[in-house]
């Protein structure tokens, strides 16, 4: 069976997403929940400017699209982000953020 590729530009979680169910790997559930947790914290304006990529003791590192939002994360929005994951998740999984830039 032949599998379709979508054309056109595609979300990098989505392709992230794919290549972990095309060969059989998945991260610990726990990263899962935190993951989405602080995807729908972010909301639209920053889902996919903002991709969680890595969450160890109680850190959670997120990829940033540009330096503007890098900037405005780290300084305005972040810590928000961060309470609203927490709230979502029932509990202070995530206890320090870590920006980095996209690239």
């Amino acid at each position: 069976m032949e599998r379709k590729v979508a054309s056109g530009p595609q979300p990098i979680r989505d392709a992230i997403h794919r290549f972990f169910r095309e060969n059989g790997l998945r991260r610990p559930a726990a990263h899962e929940r935190v993951f989405r947790a602080w995807v729908e914290a972010a909301g639209p304006e920053w889902q996919r400017q903002a991709v969680p990529v890595a969450f160890r003791g109680g850190q959670l590192t997120v990829e940033v699209g540009s330096s503007v939002h890098l900037h405005e994360l780290r300084t305005f929005r972040g810590e928000g982000l961060r309470g609203r994951a927490n709230t979502l998740l029932g509990q202070e999984l995530i206890r320090r953020l870590a920006f980095k830039l996209r690239g």
